[in-house]
C-alpha cells in the first residue's frame, strides 16, 4: 500500500494546486515559542505545530492549543539535545545527570542500533512521550523527531511499532529537494517502510537547508514554485529572544514575521491549497 499523501485524481484535476502544510516545531519549548505559534495560527499562515511533551513550557502550549482547536498538533519526539520524559533512573544510558539528551547523534545512533539494553531504554522513552501526548487529550495529527532523528532505522522502527498503539497516522519525511545524494538511500528506505506500515507522509519538506533562517525572503523564494504533491514547510518561530544555546543563531522573530507576512499569505492563497495539518491532507487525498 502506498500511504504517501497523494491527491485523488479527480480532486487534483479540479484544483491543480499543490498542497501545503505550514508547521512550527518546538511547540512547548518556551513561552515565546508558544506565543509565536498562537499568533502564527491566529493571524498568519501557520496551520500545524509539533509539541515537545517534556519541554519547560508544555503546559502553556497545551492550554493555547485547546483555545485554538483548529491548530493541528503533533508529537515532536525529543531524543537528542533536549529533556527526556522519563527520570534518569529509568534511562541511565540515554541522559545525563540532569535528565538531558546530548547532541552526539552519531555516537548515540550506533548505541541505539547495536546495544540491546540501550534500545530497551529508548523504547521506554519513546512510549513515555507518546503517552504524555495522549494525556493532553489533543488529537495526534502527526509525529516527527527533533533534529529529524527518525531517519535512524531503530528510532523509526520504534516509532512505527509504538505509534500504532496511539493512533499515529502521519510522519514527516525529511526530503528536501536538492539535498545531497547520500540521503537518498535512507529516504528511499523510509518511504518503503512507511508505505508498508500504512503511515502517510509528505512528498517534500522545506526548512532543512534554511533552518533558523526561514524569513520572509526565504519563504517567498520557496513558495515561488512548490513541486506537485504535498509539501510541508516548517519553521522555528518565537516572539522574541534567545531560546537555547543550540539555536543561538536562529532568527526566531524573523520566522514569526514570515508567518504573519501579507505577501506570504497572498502568494499561498494564489497558488496553493493550504491544509489544516496532515489529517486534513489525508482526508483530501
Amino acid at each position: 500500500m502506498n500511504a504517501s499523501i497523494k491527491p485523488n485524481p479527480e480532486h487534483a484535476a479540479a484544483s491543480h494546486r499543490p498542497r501545503l502544510i505550514v508547521t512550527a516545531d518546538d511547540f512547548g519549548l518556551h513561552e515565546a515559542v508558544n506565543d509565536a505559534v498562537e499568533r502564527g495560527y491566529r493571524d498568519g499562515v501557520l496551520r500545524a505545530a509539533s509539541l515537545m511533551v517534556a519541554a519547560p513550557a508544555v503546559a502553556d502550549a497545551v492550554a493555547r492549543a485547546k483555545q485554538h482547536p483548529g491548530l493541528a498538533v503533533g508529537l515532536h519526539l525529543v531524543l537528542a539535545d533536549g529533556r527526556a520524559m522519563l527520570p534518569r533512573t529509568r534511562i541511565p544510558d540515554l541522559v545525563d545527570a540532569n535528565g538531558m539528551f546530548d547532541s552526539n547523534m552519531v555516537n548515540n545512533g550506533f548505541r541505539f542500533f547495536f546495544l540491546p539494553h540501550v534500545r530497551r531504554q529508548l523504547a521506554d522513552e519513546i512510549r513515555a512521550q507518546f503517552e504524555a501526548f495522549a494525556a493532553t487529550r489533543l488529537k495526534l495529527d502527526h509525529v516527527n523527531a527533533h533534529k529529524h532523528f527518525h531517519l535512524h532505522p531503530t528510532i523509526l522502527t520504534l516509532m512505527l511499532t509504538i505509534g500504532r498503539e496511539y493512533g499515529m497516522r502521519a510522519i514527516r519525511l525529511p526530503s528536501e529537494p536538492g539535498m545531497g545524494p547520500w540521503l537518498r538511500p535512507w529516504l528511499g528506505l523510509m518511504r518503503w517502510r512507511l508505505d508498508r506500515a500504512g503511515v502517510a507522509y509528505n512528498d517534500h519538506v522545506f526548512g532543512l537547508r534554511h533552518s533558523g533562517g526561514m524569513d520572509e525572503t526565504v519563504m517567498l523564494d520557496i513558495l515561488q514554485a512548490l513541486p506537485d504533491g504535498l509539501s510541508e514547510v516548517y519553521l522555528h518561530p518565537a516572539s522574541h529572544g534567545h531560546i537555547t544555546e543550540s539555536m543561538a543563531q536562529y532568527r526566531h522573530a524573523e520566522e514569526l514575521a514570515a508567518l504573519l507576512s501579507p505577501r506570504v499569505r497572498a502568494l499561498i492563497a494564489e497558488r496553493y491549497q493550504l491544509c489544516d495539518g496532515f489529517s486534513d491532507a489525508v482526508a483530501q487525498a
